[in-house]
């Protein structure tokens, strides 16, 4: 019973504005006294690791969602060695990953999300990942929220597309249909040796922003699908484990790879932790 009020009570609540609010609370950096009790009660509520931090002390950081996108301590999270080898790109517990079927991604038990929505709608760019792999990844509060490289690529184009923003926790995957394509999201190509690859970032529930290496934040609250594309001088090349992007609150990265391109590691299963620059799959 106390899901499905939790799942309804997100179709009622203004979704936007509870959002931009808890961005403009989360970047105030005017409150100290404020922000250190937040930050004190969210490591306590959530079971944040603070050793793993690059800075421990909670005070130290001027706003909420400083910490929040906090770095970790330089070696923590070495790369899997291998050239084949493609990487966890971010710290988070695996939804789901298998293949693509036709135009539908599976989400949870009874629900699927439509590949071609999630990625903006662009025919060309749904074409080239009909029938492939997918990986979806869950960023819990107390996760790193720093998002980084699987492989290394080259950015292609970037599709910011509007959306909803409903939570993307579990309860909320396994009873809101198309969940993934219909939150806003910014889905980011790459060109890499095993082919292009998506990298969707996918807004919810009091996510201030979603936030990149290269056009920096990207705020909720446009109405029109806006893509980029990165050619020539502005083309930007990424390394294996290098980041390039960041949740401000948190939130799935989906993963789409073309047909016959990667092959996900048997031990890598529905609702197991994974870690940063672990070994996640097999080019080729």
């Amino acid at each position: 019973m106390f899901d499905k009020l939790f799942v309804l009570s997100q179709y009622v609540t203004p979704q936007l504005a509870v959002s931009r609010l808890a961005g403009r609370l989360a970047d105030n950096d005017r409150s100290p006294a404020l922000k250190n009790r937040v930050i004190k009660w969210f490591i306590g509520r959530y079971g944040v690791d603070m050793s793993e931090a690059a800075e421990s002390d909670p005070e130290a950081y001027p706003s909420f969602n400083a910490f929040f996108t906090r770095a970790l301590k330089p070696g923590l999270r070495p790369l899997a060695e291998g050239e084949k080898t493609l990487v966890s790109p971010v710290d988070g517990a695996i939804s789901q990953l298998g293949q693509v079927t036709g135009d539908r991604v599976f989400q949870a038990k009874g629900q699927s999300f439509s590949l071609s929505e999630l990625l903006g709608g662009d025919e060309l760019t749904t074409e080239s990942f009909s029938g492939g792999e997918f990986a979806t990844i869950y960023l819990s509060p107390k996760d790193y929220h720093r998002i980084h490289m699987p492989v290394a690529g080259t950015l292609r184009q970037m599709i910011h597309i509007p959306g909803k923003l409903f939570s993307v926790n579990p309860v909320t995957a396994e009873n809101v249909p198309n969940l993934f394509a219909r939150n806003e999201r910014v889905a980011c190509i790459f060109d890499t040796a095993a082919g292009p690859m998506a990298m969707v970032l996918v807004g919810a529930m009091i996510v201030g922003s979603v936030e990149t290496r290269w056009a920096g934040v990207v705020a909720p609250g446009s109405k029109e699908v806006t893509s980029t594309r990165y050619q020539g001088e502005q083309a930007i090349e990424f390394a294996k484990g290098e980041e390039m992007g960041r949740f401000r609150l948190g939130s799935t990265v989906v993963l789409v790879m073309p047909k016959g391109t990667v092959t996900w590691n048997s031990d890598q299963v529905a609702g197991k932790t994974v870690r940063l620059g672990e070994a996640f799959g097999t080019l080729g």
